[in-house]
């Protein structure tokens, strides 16, 4: 089989929304993608103090949120893995799963912004191609010393939605409708998810 260029998403997606959905479909068009995996964090370390959804609540939201897109496949492997959820890790076990194929971490310039500061971002960047959203109005493209080698810019429209926000918004009883799929937003409501 010939390679391909897999491209790898991963977040907390507590919930996902369509800013996530409009990224990924943004990379997979403009990078010529074979697909896309979506991977909720197991266990997010950096936000080990805070009260996030458990991950397979979150794993079923993104799920049911990317069914539509024939291109967006979920990827389980940091929900079965125990332990903190790290990138570097995840990006091992899909090149032992994919040795032939081109991996690309799929992230917005915010992450590239704090990557120095991520575990073992030497070992990412040995793995996979970095698909960095830009957006009219970002700061000028400046990279941490030796990233720019392992960059590949996608232009994405800025879609200002934070999952923070949505959950207050749920918490509040506020719609969530345009914000997050139909399947999604259904989910969090019959789960009553987010409700204090």
């Amino acid at each position: 089989m010939a390679a391909v260029k897999i491209g790898v998403l991963g977040g907390t997606f507590d919930p996902p929304h369509l800013g996530h959905l409009v990224l990924a479909e943004q990379a997979r068009s403009q990078l010529g993608l074979e697909r896309v995996l979506w991977v909720p964090a197991g266990e997010p370390w950096r936000k080990t103090y805070q009260a996030i959804t458990p991950a397979e609540q979150r794993a079923v939201m993104t799920g049911v949120a990317i069914v539509d897109n024939e291109a967006f496949e979920l990827c389980r492997l940091e929900i079965e893995r125990s332990g903190p959820s790290y990138s570097f890790e995840t990006l091992e076990q899909l090149r032992a799963r994919h040795p032939d194929d081109e991996l690309v971490f799929i992230i917005g310039k915010d992450a590239l912004d704090d990557l120095p500061d991520w575990r073992r971002p030497d070992r990412l960047l040995e793995l996979a191609t970095l698909a960095v959203a830009s957006r009219a109005g970002d700061e000028a493209r400046e990279l941490p010393a030796g990233v720019d080698a392992h960059v590949a810019w996608i232009e994405m429209p800025r879609i200002d939605i934070s999952a923070t926000d949505l959950r207050r918004r749920a918490a509040a009883g506020l719609s969530l409708r345009y914000l997050v799929p139909p399947a999604a937003e259904a989910y969090i409501r019959d789960h009553g998810l987010y409700r204090r």
